[in-house]
């Protein structure tokens, strides 16, 4: 077998919790599994009967989506983002956000020799598309890194995961202004942008960021946080109309069709606000209970504004993010390490809100025990 490819790309994280998850499972009171931020709440009724109405599909589906699935995400950006002048030719559905971040370099046409910037603390898959395509990736959230080197693709991700920290405006409109003054595409991944707990975030391609152009910007979101749409695999991205003509070019070759029905259910979902606001008020009581106790528990929790995670520690000066996890698994609660997402995360741990009210209580509960 030729292990040329994935020779290339670093470890699966997750395969490291193994041992981890067992110690939590042994609990008495069963696991309390934390460390993947899988929605568990029902897929919304509105999703459920606009796949059902549009389950007779014996054709293939087109790569560009259908027209109103296209218009729906310019009518959602408009409406609850502030995005101004975009066209449906500047969209394209995705199969969920994760193929396309792992897979735009090649898209792209970028490879060994080439650079790719990405947030110190940063979702694993940026970096396993660099390395797919032999690129050189550098994790940082400083500019100056970069030196006199430009960058082929920068990718930006507020609101934050792991951290769930929000990027200001002014902060967005200079990494705009720099990538545009470089000829570097910007991609931001703004999948969390409607996990927001305190203040506001803000889409690269609000017009007080870009102003009113999309040019030189990408915009990736995913249905599934929001919408409890992760089965579905329903995202977008939407942008600079150059880039996306050529990226619908590559894609239509490659096949990359999302099926037409769980298209239908994206428009659906995108133009309902009901169930969005439904979903936002259960996390919200689930982050209520579950940071007041970790907090009671002696961890603090640092930015942690958006997102459906609590970026946790101990302090710099604490156990590291391994022990972390082995504290918490040993009380039952499984929780991802830090180091998953860079060494900027060594010394904490982020712990997702994507549990049942049961489970969540549960790890209050021994939280509060000790």
């Amino acid at each position: 077998m030729n292990t040329a490819v994935s020779g290339r790309l670093p470890d699966f994280p997750w395969d490291k919790l193994t041992g981890y998850a067992e110690q939590a499972r042994a609990h008495a009171g069963g696991i309390v599994d934390l460390s993947i931020g899988t929605p568990v709440d029902p897929t919304p009724a509105v999703a459920r009967q606009a796949l059902i109405d549009a389950a007779d599909a014996p054709g293939y589906p087109l790569t560009v989506g259908v027209p109103e699935v296209r218009q729906a995400v310019v009518d959602w950006l408009s409406g609850t983002h502030g995005v101004t002048g975009l066209g449906v030719d500047q969209v394209l559905p995705l199969i969920g956000s994760k193929e396309f971040i792992a897979s735009l370099p090649t898209y792209l046409g970028i490879g060994a020799g080439d650079l790719i910037g990405y947030p110190a603390l940063a979702y694993p898959t940026y970096e396993v598309g660099a390395a797919l395509v032999g690129a050189r990736a550098i994790a940082t959230d400083a500019l100056t890194t970069f030196g006199p080197e430009t960058p082929k693709l920068l990718w930006l991700n507020s609101p934050s995961n792991p951290s769930g920290r929000v990027l200001p405006k002014e902060h967005l409109k200079k990494v705009v202004d720099w990538c545009r003054e470089r000829g570097v595409l910007l991609v931001s991944d703004e999948c969390y942008l409607d996990c927001v707990w305190e203040g506001e975030a803000y889409s690269a391609l609000h017009p007080d960021i870009c102003g009113g152009s999309a040019d030189g910007i990408l915009v990736v979101h995913s249905l599934s946080k929001r919408s409890n749409l992760a089965g579905y695999r329903c995202a977008f991205v939407a942008g600079d109309r150059s880039v996306i003509a050529e990226l619908l070019a590559v894609r239509k070759n490659l096949g990359m069709m999302m099926p037409a029905p769980q298209q239908h259910a994206m428009a659906a979902v995108l133009g309902d606000e009901a169930h969005v606001a439904e979903q936002h008020e259960r996390y919200r009581g689930r982050r209520t209970r579950l940071r007041a106790a970790l907090e009671a528990a002696g961890y603090t929790i640092d930015h942690s504004e958006a997102s459906l995670y609590l970026w946790t520690t101990r302090g710099p000066d604490g156990p590291d993010c391994w022990q972390l996890v082995a504290d918490l698994a040993a009380q039952g609660i499984l929780v991802a390490p830090g180091a998953f997402y860079g060494a900027a995360g060594s010394h904490h741990v982020r712990i997702a809100l994507t549990a049942s009210d049961e489970r969540i209580d549960a790890a209050v509960e021994r939280l509060t025990r000790g």
